[in-house]
């Protein structure tokens, strides 16, 4: 390992993962001063606030495995002490060639049609947009983008590198082209040449990006905190995302049945909380109801049909206060309001209401290990061990801390055992703070 250093050497660093996700990484243990992306290489490095910083960071991500929109990403100390201006700088240098006012555009993770209006829509704001030519090639989807002016190109390249043209999906990576000058034969959804418009249309047919499905309406430019410049009615495009769009297998993404049915249950321990403790890890909760008449059933109505769809993928075969779960989706579309059904849509317990994309990415079946947050300053590892151990055998814990608070890992023997522990004491009040538990896919603590 290199000598210890301020400097962070990230590795495996794929063109869906942007700077942002970087910096929420690493932003918990402390203040990064110089990012610079290096895209050819699939690396980054990142300068904290000072070395102290650093070591805490790499010592933490040596036992955990940081992963970033599905990808498994490696931190090591760098070579360099300090990033100066030059390297700094050097962020362009390492993906573009020269200025120039023409624009190799490749566009990563594309799940929705692109076109040359929307591409147009993107990049005319920073100027002028003469002529846009598109191509699939062995790298994906790509397009060269043609300029009036240098400068407009150059605007437009240190807006949107890196940037999305929809909310979690079509991430853009900008190049300089070294062609001198685009030709276009025709106008239509793949090539235009907006300085001639008489140019003919060719046999229009069907657009070369279909296949992707219907984005709904775009509309231009409106602010987001995840970084896309334009995005439509896409429904669940951060949610795919998450999964760096490749969904777990029978999830289509397309489901839109919201209600579930779960059957086999324990009717002895089950309650409605408890069942929000466990679905609320997949998706928002609108209501639940037990079904008196059969007594080991429950009607469970998520937010929208892909998180129903995990929730049924990832909760099929779970193992609960001894009994084998089934979830299937229900015939019902939804769950009436009633005395007998418990509402909660408006909970501030629902995971999915802030930061909807990290939660995505932490889906998984029910594990050994569970993840607790949000655990009060004053609480000792003893205290938390006190408070699940009812549950089953805790085999590990480790507590630490992240994002300022306290946070803790536990491993039991069983999956089972972790999953009473979650449906039964997370949303807990311990010393004033709620405390909430998921799944930790991590192994080992």
């Amino acid at each position: 390992m290199s000598e210890t250093s301020k400097v962070i050497h990230v590795r495996n660093v794929g063109h869906e993962i942007t700077e942002n996700d970087l910096l929420q990484l690493v932003q918990p243990f402390g203040s990064v001063t110089k990012l610079v992306m290096l895209r050819t290489k699939n690396q980054a490095l990142l300068q904290m606030q000072d070395v102290a910083t650093a070591i805490n960071l790499v010592d933490y991500y040596t036992n955990v495995q940081p992963n970033v929109r599905g990808r498994n990403v490696y931190m090591q100390f760098s070579s360099h002490q300090e990033l100066t201006t030059d390297q700094t700088q050097g962020r362009k240098s390492d993906t573009d060639g020269q200025p120039n006012r023409i624009l190799l555009v490749s566009i990563h993770h594309v799940i929705y049609p692109m076109t040359v209006d929307v591409l147009n829509q993107v990049f005319s704001p920073y100027g002028f947009v003469e002529k846009v030519v598109t191509f699939q090639k062995s790298a994906g989807y790509q397009a060269l983008v043609q300029y009036q002016t240098r400068q407009s190109a150059a605007s437009a390249m240190s807006a949107l590198h890196g940037r999305n043209i929809y909310d979690g999906c079509c991430q853009l990576d900008v190049q300089y082209s070294n062609l001198t000058e685009l030709q276009v034969n025709s106008n239509n959804d793949r090539s235009r040449d907006f300085t001639n418009p008489n140019l003919p249309s060719e046999q229009r047919g069907r657009s070369s990006q279909s296949g992707y499905g219907d984005a709904g309406g775009l509309f231009p430019f409106q602010p987001t905190g995840s970084g896309a410049v334009a995005y439509g009615q896409m429904g669940n495009a951060a949610a795919m995302a998450a999964f760096s769009g490749g969904l777990p297998p029978g999830v289509s993404g397309t489901n839109d049945r919201c209600t579930v049915i779960v059957s086999n249950l324990n009717p002895d321990r089950i309650d409605e909380d408890k069942l929000f403790n466990l679905f609320s890890l997949y998706g928002n909760i609108v209501r639940i109801k037990l079904l008196r008449g059969k007594p080991d059933h429950a009607l469970v109505e998520m937010s929208d049909g892909f998180q129903a769809e995990l929730a049924v993928h990832f909760l099929k075969g779970a193992i609960l206060f001894g009994k084998k779960i089934e979830v299937n989706f229900s015939k019902y579309s939804n769950i009436t309001p009633s005395p007998d059904t418990r509402d909660y849509q408006n909970s501030n317990l629902n995971r999915f209401n802030h930061n909807a994309a990290k939660h995505y990415k932490y889906c998984c079946s029910p594990t050994k290990m569970i993840h607790l947050s949000s655990v009060p300053e004053d609480v000792s590892e003893e205290e938390i061990v006190e408070l699940i151990e009812e549950h089953g055998q805790v085999v590990n814990t480790k507590v630490f801390e992240a994002n300022g608070k306290k946070q803790a890992l536990v491993q039991f023997e069983t999956e089972e055992q972790a999953t009473e522990a979650l449906v039964s004491k997370h949303a807990t009040s311990v010393c004033g703070s709620i405390v909430r538990i998921s799944f930790s896919q991590s192994q080992s603590t």
